[in-house]
């Protein structure tokens, strides 16, 4: 089996509000001139948007492994060990860039992710362990606001 690789979904709430709290003391020491600053917050800036931007999950063989700027290992897990994959909404850190979340339940681990193209992930993770139960829907939830996924 070749290599897949699945880019995080990103959810706009979560960018906004996460990104907000950067930019605000960024805009502060502008006004101040306070180039250490400045600099600073640019820097944080810059990799919370890499780490957001570069959350990928990639299954190769056996192994569903997550990587963060795509070459951080944020962990792995062996496909053969998940029970079942069901839908979160869990506030846990994850690498995981949007809240509309997969809990991935193995034999010892937990594991929140949340890839961008779900069903193809699913025919995947399916096409090497047959015998993972998939429950997720689809429909709405009180975590949707005006049909976005936060």
């Amino acid at each position: 089996m070749e290599k897949q690789i699945f880019r995080s979904r990103v959810s706009v709430l979560l960018t906004v509000l996460i990104f907000s709290i950067l930019v605000l003391p960024l805009i502060w020491d502008f006004s101040r001139r306070d180039y250490l600053g400045i600099y600073l917050w640019s820097g944080m800036l810059l990799f919370f948007a890499l780490m957001f931007f570069g959350m990928r999950y990639i299954i190769t063989e056996n192994k569903l492994s997550t990587k963060v700027f795509w070459i951080i290992p944020f962990g792995s897990v062996n496909i053969t060990d998940i029970i079942s994959v069901e839908r979160s909404y869990n506030l846990i850190s994850s690498p995981a860039a949007s809240l509309k979340r997969l809990h991935i339940h193995t034999k010892g681990a937990l594991l929140l992710i949340s890839p961008v193209r779900e069903q193809e992930f699913f025919d995947t993770l399916m096409s090497i362990n047959p015998d993972i139960r998939i429950n997720v829907d689809d429909k709405k939830h009180g975590n949707r606001i005006r049909d976005w996924d936060i």
